[in-house]
């Protein structure tokens, strides 16, 4: 990464085109992709989406590889093998274990390339286990992190962790936010660098790699398209720090 492309990439992974077990779940998650592809656009730069349960691990990584910033979008529970769990919690959905472990490929290797990867909402999960990390299965249904209604997102806010540095994250503005699981057990190298009011960690950061998980949506419709534009041009940002490391060390 010596040389900064003329147009910034995106590669943008989610765990399915189509289900037909789950339409009206696919439908919310198109509307979140669409949210993705507008902040992309907005500014500019080019997005492509990877279906990781359907394309596998190899192809998963071969795309990221091509691209100059990756997302890891939202979705159904994570695997609960993949955190040393059984699947007996308190309202289980579906899993997607092909999609998980692709996209856990995808974070460990970005990690290693220091490419800059942004995960959101399960993203955030799969980058906690993807080091060793666990999740709490099941929180209480509550207001502070989603709605049993029709529109199962709130709107809430977070708080920084004190004696954290947050790396210019936005952690001022409500955010929209709706799950059920959390991180449980940090994994290695993360740092939680802001909580909701009860404790539940909605943002991490890795010690040495341009590496962010949000528990929040930015790219919901109801937030400022800014909100998710303002992480790409800090993860834009992030790319030009390691391409001038790369440069100095070349």
């Amino acid at each position: 990464m010596t040389a900064l492309p003329s147009v910034t990439t995106v590669e943008v992974f989610h765990p399915l085109t189509s289900r037909p077990d789950a339409p009206e779940f696919h439908d919310l998650l198109g509307v979140l992709n669409d949210g993705v592809r507008a902040a992309v656009d907005a500014l500019g730069w080019s997005v492509h989406f990877t279906a990781s349960g359907e394309v596998g691990a190899d192809a998963a990584l071969a795309a990221a590889r091509d691209a100059d910033l990756l997302i890891v979008m939202g979705g159904e529970d994570v695997t609960p093998t993949l955190y040393g769990a059984t699947a007996d919690y308190e309202d289980a959905g579906l899993h997607r274990p092909a999609a998980d472990i692709a996209e856990i490929a995808v974070i460990r290797d970005a990690v290693a390339r220091r490419a800059p990867l942004l995960g959101i909402c399960r993203g955030l999960q799969l980058i906690n286990v993807a080091f060793g990390g666990t999740l709490i299965q099941h929180l209480p249904p509550d207001c502070l992190h989603r709605d049993p209604g029709a529109d199962p997102f709130v709107t809430t806010t977070v708080a920084p962790v004190p004696g954290t540095d947050a790396d210019g994250l936005d952690l001022a503005s409500p955010v929209r936010c709706t799950h059920h699981q959390a991180v449980g057990e940090l994994g290695a190298g993360l740092t939680v660098v802001a909580r909701a009011g009860d404790g539940v960690v909605e943002a991490v950061l890795h010690e040495d790699a341009p590496l962010t998980g949000v528990q929040w949506h930015p790219e919901h419709p109801d937030v400022a398209v800014d909100q998710l534009t303002a992480l790409l041009e800090r993860m834009r940002r992030q790319l030009e720090r390691v391409s001038r490391s790369d440069a100095v060390a070349s």
